[in-house]
């Protein structure tokens, strides 16, 4: 059987918010069978507690918030990018701040605190969405058509493009297709960080967000190159983060997929957008588990079944 996965004890953690720049020191707790991930406000009294839950996602400005009884925890999609890539089904996310901190803005973080305590197995399935027909959504701005869209497919599959005009942004960085049949998570995805540009500092600033932001948690670009000195991660670290958002974003749905992922110029709301598609459409998708793990398409097999380190 296919079996859902805890935390093995707590594990602990500070750093600054992204968009807040507030201090926040967060804690990972195992959880119990059925569970999910929680997000808990323990800055607050009483406590609040938060699902995390696609139809409990608020504010989606360059980040995906969680809002419940009047209270927010934001940018919370590397931390579940890192769930998700670890298989982790149930723990608790305690906070003493309205944001998880946004450390070296990518989810390798978040891995190594996971793996620094281990991943426990649990007694009861895992189980899984899996997508039964083609569900899409689609958006258009000033910068032109965007759009993402899940497909039935036996097994997690993501393919991602982008459309930035920088000269740093090499062409053959800004799209890629990631099959965890074939890939790792870890080495592949989870080091990708998030990225901005210097022009847009100011108006962000401004209203609000990127407080925290900084050359040690995020690849800045001027108008012609990368200010980082260390440089890039992977040669289309760009687009790799934008999965690495869409895994985070898409475990929102309570469960890993069973799907194909397509998407391009997708963000935070249009990702969000897609979840709650799916989600009322319930036609469109079953729930799955598998007693017996030889029956499981190679991506559960591989990349959820065995352990993760």
């Amino acid at each position: 059987m296919l079996k859902q996965r805890t935390l093995k004890s707590v594990v602990r953690a500070a750093g600054v918010g992204l968009h807040s720049g507030v201090k926040v020191t967060i804690s990972l707790r195992p959880a119990a069978p059925g569970t999910g991930i929680i997000f808990r406000r323990i800055d607050l009294d009483p406590v609040v507690d938060l699902r995390a839950s696609a139809l409990l996602v608020g504010d989606t400005r360059m980040c995906s918030c969680l809002e419940h009884e009047g209270a927010k925890v934001g940018t919370i999609e590397h931390l579940m990018s890192a769930f998700a890539g670890l298989g982790v089904d149930n723990a608790f996310v305690d906070l003493d701040a309205a944001e998880v901190p946004i450390l070296d803005g990518s989810a390798s973080p978040f891995v190594f605190l996971i793996q620094s305590v281990g991943i426990e197995e649990q007694p009861v399935a895992k189980r899984f969405i899996r997508v039964k027909r083609p569900i899409e959504v689609r958006d258009r701005d000033a910068s032109g058509e965007k759009w993402a869209r899940l497909e039935p497919y036996d097994g997690f599959r993501l393919s991602f493009s982008i459309g930035f005009n920088h000269p740093a942004i090499d062409r053959t960085g800004q799209s890629v297709t990631i099959d965890f049949a074939d890939h790792s998570y870890i080495r592949e995805v989870a080091r990708a960080r998030t990225f901005g540009f210097m022009q847009e500092v100011e108006w962000l600033r401004e209203n609000g967000l990127a407080q925290g932001g900084g050359l040690d948690n995020a690849v800045v670009l001027d108008e012609f190159r990368v200010l980082n000195a260390d440089g890039l991660r992977y040669s289309d670290e760009f687009v790799k983060h934008k999965v690495l958002d869409a895994i985070g974003d898409l475990y929102l749905l309570g469960q890993p997929l069973l799907a194909s992922f397509i998407a391009h110029k997708s963000g935070h709301a249009l990702n969000n957008a897609l979840a709650r598609e799916l989600l009322a459409s319930p036609e469109a998708w079953e729930y799955v588990s598998f007693e017996n793990v030889d029956l499981a398409p190679q991506t559960v097999s591989r990349w959820l079944a065995l352990p993760a380190f």
